[in-house]
């Protein structure tokens, strides 16, 4: 490592990367369909680059540039990757291997941030506690609000970590990033499979009448005996066709299934 670099190794202090974590929160205050989070990645670390390049406008400049291009990560784990860079801008590292490193980590800690939250850890929480507010109790949106409100703390320690690791981030990450997002996407697909039987209802009114004075419920003496939660399931694929095959737009879906109903049970089906 040459002079200048051992110069501004301790720029920036705890303070400031326990800031960084805390503005991460910016990252999607601006959006644009041509850079995605880039407005509100670049704010969020402006006043510690400003710290950093201090009377060298020069190189503030050509900092804040290159964190004006696209990216698009994920919110909860971006303060590892702008603890990563911000540590390389504080090493005065070239500016290639500093925008290389951007481009190479923020599509795979998008996979793992969704992978994690989105697809395991959140739809799990929600699910339990809906539960308990289904039953009237408080606890369910407390137990919801307190885990996000956790996640939220952990960027704080998400950004000291990439922060402290520094280029060798970089290694360990892409050694590990398929691993551990296919894992979590395994286990968050098995929950939220086994949770359809739970959480998606539907049941058929119709009965059969046999003779004068019995009648079979289809629902109960058909689906219920032969093909427990058949009709969930079928409607839960249908819906994930529609998602992955034909692209719907998932709100559509929502009207959709809002509309039928409504339509199947004004006419007694549902």
């Amino acid at each position: 490592m040459s002079e200048s670099k051992k110069e501004y190794k301790h720029v920036l202090t705890n303070h400031d990367i326990t800031m960084l974590g805390i503005r991460s929160s910016l990252l999607q205050a601006s959006f644009s369909y041509e850079r995605m989070q880039s407005g509100g990645w670049l704010l969020a670390q402006l006043p510690y680059l400003e710290k950093i390049y201090g009377d060298d406008k020069e190189g503030l400049a050509a900092s804040m540039t290159d964190n004006l291009e696209f990216i698009n990560t994920h919110p909860n784990l971006v303060g590892f990757l702008m603890g990563l860079l911000v540590s390389m801008e504080e090493q005065h590292e070239d500016r290639s291997t500093i925008k290389g490193l951007k481009l190479a980590l923020f599509g795979p800690i998008a996979g793992i941030g969704d992978a994690i939250f989105w697809f395991t850890l959140l739809p799990i929480v929600a699910g339990i506690s809906s539960s308990f507010a289904a039953q009237g109790l408080i606890i369910g949106p407390i137990i919801f609000f307190s885990v996000y409100l956790v996640i939220w703390l952990l960027r704080i320690t998400w950004t000291h970590a990439g922060y402290n690791l520094g280029v060798k981030a970089f290694e360990k990450l892409q050694e590990n990033s398929d691993i551990i997002a296919n894992s979590a996407t395994i286990l968050g697909i098995t929950v939220v499979g086994a949770m359809i039987a739970s959480y998606v209802s539907i049941n058929l009114l119709p009965v059969i009448n046999v003779g004068d004075s019995i009648s079979v419920s289809i629902q109960t003496a058909f689906f219920d005996t032969i093909f427990p939660k058949l009709l969930p399931m079928c409607y839960t694929l249908l819906m994930y066709y529609y998602l992955t095959k034909k692209q719907a737009n998932p709100v559509v879906l929502i009207v959709v299934t809002i509309i039928i109903a409504l339509v199947c049970s004004a006419i007694g089906l549902l």
